[in-house]
């Protein structure tokens, strides 16, 4: 869905430094191989926006370190606890003296190899030290499912936090992010390093308390809403200043005083960086300010669209542009807006007010579907993140589009409040002034991390040699061929007892085949947006000898499924895709769920003349019209048509992204002009 959204939340009442760690001078060190130092001094701290070819040399110079990083690991092995710490104060304090951490990196790297062989006993494999490398130089590390991403930041995270700067980890959810933390700890610890974990229920105190750590997990939603109090902090501090300079006796301190918790951005370090840092580009973190007024003649102007927007009919009363997804009442669609009674709670709204909400109840009734786009989870709207398939709380439609599905659910309106600080989610992490991500799926997306964040996309080598097997396309003529065939073969690949993952773009979709393989009395498991509490145990089955899983998106990101004994001789996981998504990048995080380090697998994707990819990228009429014809001929063979319908979807989402790149720039250079704060003097 292509329409904005926004995370919001609520400004705390309560408004709330950083420590400096001091370490010894550094011990004598080891004589290093010329050569392979030298390819540690003309490598620079961030190599930037490189084409491919160049990204590869970069590769090779960095497979040229490893023997070097092996060295500093032997002489550690058999040194005590406190001497590794030693050590790591030794290169603290040569980075904060000035020395380039690029020439500390053998050492470093060394040294988080045997810290995490003695705290987690696991060791670093040589593919993680590259794509620590590669995360340490700012670029972006695509690396397979089960490749290890989270042992292969500690490298990278500990080499930056040497500078005592503070470095952030930012993950999808809370969870990840404690859980990370807590796993990683020991190893960072044993190092002399602190570590912090930013959650959303913590107080200003704790948080200070968190981002004075060297090492910080946190969400990109946390990192951001901090940023933006701390902006309305400063500026409360600003204006107190000025107050007291005026001779104004009243002004105050909060109790505690009122304090930024945040340092200067200096390394960020983005898990699952295509979804933060692209699908999530254009959502902005806004902090509410106070509501607005007037709020029953909203609620009623609300209320009054969604009765009755089934009055309207396309063509005659509204044009629909498929492409933009906008809606245009005609003369005859205003003509029947003014001749509709409305309730006297409207009397306040003008003629062109109504015609908006009206279009927006039209926009909703057509485009915006419970159980694809959302749910209704406790009488309220709860977006579902098509990207990956889970529940974006705390997430909301903009211009009114939210305000519009409650009236058409018949639950309780929040009317839109003000709005006192924003920030887009592009715009936080581009202030970092290192930028690092990891993914399973970067490289389709390789030029827009080079032309938005400068970062280049570096593809990792698995640790072992991947066994997966890609299967043709099946294509189909309808919508109900494609699922026949698919419990098809759901039934004969069931009878060979290995397991099998379908995945579905739509939880509609996850109960519609649920329905047809109870119907062939197959056993199976669901996992959707409505399942999200069952989501650990049935990932933890999903690998086991007979299962199936019928999954939306959720089963493609942060899920390792690991096989039961004997399965690899069967064939591994078969990964079953029903229908392509509007990016290449979401159907890709599914089939790496097969064939992980080194597993044998297998993975085929169906699909019919009624998939939406075609109806997003031709358009409804187009899409019915190209269907019709193709359906008097032979169809399976037409594959190309499905991956050209979304390569064309995809330019359309990178183009979107480019204008909002754009408009936020001439934005903030606009402000700054006017003396403005680009972040809290923002309009709504």
């Amino acid at each position: 869905m292509s329409v904005p959204t926004e995370t919001t939340t609520e400004l705390p009442a309560e408004l709330n430094s950083a420590r400096v760690d001091v370490a010894p001078p550094p011990p004598a060190g080891d004589e290093v191989d010329r050569l392979t130092q030298e390819a540690v001094h003309k490598t620079p701290l961030k190599i930037g926006a490189l084409s491919q070819g160049k990204a590869k040399w970069y590769l090779t110079r960095f497979r040229s370190m490893l023997p070097l990083i092996e060295e500093y690991e032997k002489k550690y092995k058999n040194r005590p606890d406190h001497d590794l710490r030693r050590q790591s104060l030794s290169l603290r304090y040569r980075a904060k003296a000035g020395e380039k951490l690029a020439n500390l990196l053998p050492q470093a790297f060394g040294l988080v190899r045997e810290s995490a062989r003695r705290t987690l006993g696991m060791r670093h494999f040589d593919v993680q030290v590259l794509g620590g490398m590669a995360l340490f130089h700012g670029c972006v590390a695509e690396m397979d499912t089960g490749e290890g991403k989270t042992l292969t930041a500690t490298s990278p995270m500990y080499l930056h936090a040497l500078k005592g700067k503070g470095c952030q980890l930012a993950t999808v959810n809370d969870y990840l992010a404690a859980r990370d933390a807590e796993l990683m700890r020991p190893l960072y610890e044993l190092l002399g390093m602190t570590v912090g974990v930013i959650q959303t229920d913590m107080s200003r105190p704790q948080r200070r308390e968190a981002y004075a750590c060297d090492i910080i997990y946190g969400t990109a939603k946390e990192f951001g809403f901090d940023f933006l109090r701390d902006r309305l902090v400063i500026r409360k501090m600003k204006q107190e200043k000025l107050d007291f300079l005026d001779g104004v006796g009243n002004a105050k301190k909060s109790e505690g005083g009122e304090r930024p918790v945040q340092r200067e951005p200096y390394y960020g370090l983005v898990d699952e960086a295509d979804s933060i840092l692209i699908d999530e580009a254009r959502t902005p973190l806004i902090i509410s300010a106070i509501g607005s007024e007037g709020e029953e003649s909203i609620k009623a102007t609300y209320n009054w669209a969604a009765e009755v927007v089934h009055q309207f009919e396309e063509d005659e009363h509204y044009d629909y542009d498929h492409e933009k997804k906008k809606i245009e009442l005609t003369a005859t669609g205003r003509q029947l807006v003014r001749a509709i009674p409305q309730p006297q709670e409207m009397d306040g709204v003008g003629l062109i007010d109504a015609y908006d909400y009206i279009e927006q109840a039209i926009k909703v009734s057509r485009d915006f579907l419970i159980d694809q786009h959302y749910v209704v989870l406790d009488d309220e709207i709860v977006i579902v993140d098509e990207s990956t398939g889970r529940l974006a709380e705390g997430r909301k439609w903009r211009d009114g589009i939210h305000q519009s599905i409650e009236a058409k659910e018949g639950i309780e309106i929040t009317v839109d409040t003000g709005q006192a600080a924003r920030i887009t989610v592009q715009d936080l992490f581009l202030r970092y002034k290192v930028l690092a991500g990891m993914t399973g799926t970067a490289m389709t997306s390789a030029h827009e991390f080079r032309k938005i964040y400068k970062s280049t996309v570096i593809r990792i080598p698995t640790n072992r040699p991947a066994q997966r097997k890609i299967l043709a396309d099946r294509v189909f003529a309808t919508d109900e061929e494609k699922w026949s065939a698919i419990v098809e073969e759901i039934v004969e690949i069931h009878r060979v007892g290995r397991p099998i993952l379908v995945g579905t773009r739509t939880i509609e979709k996850s109960e519609l085949l649920s329905n047809l393989l109870n119907a062939r009395g197959i056993e199976h498991q669901v996992l959707n947006a409505h399942h999200v509490a069952s989501e650990a145990e049935i990932v933890a089955d999903a690998g086991q000898r007979g299962k199936v899983t019928v999954a939306t998106n959720m089963a493609g990101r942060g899920t390792d499924i690991k096989l039961e004994d004997g399965i690899a001789e069967l064939g591994g996981l078969h990964v079953i895709c029903t229908e392509i998504h509007d990016s290449a990048r979401i159907d890709r995080q599914l089939v790496g769920r097969c064939g992980r380090q080194g597993d044998p697998g297998s993975t085929v994707t169906y699909l019919s003349l009624d998939d939406e990819i075609l109806r997003t990228s031709y358009g409804p009429a187009a899409a019915k019209k190209m269907a019709d014809k193709l359906r008097r001929g032979p169809v399976k063979h037409r594959a190309s048509l499905f991956r050209k319908a979304q390569k064309k979807v995809e330019r359309r989402h990178l183009r979107d992204r480019m204008v909002l790149l754009h408009h936020e720039k001439q934005r903030k250079k606009m402000q700054h002009e006017l003396g403005q704060d680009p972040y809290l003097d923002t309009p709504n």
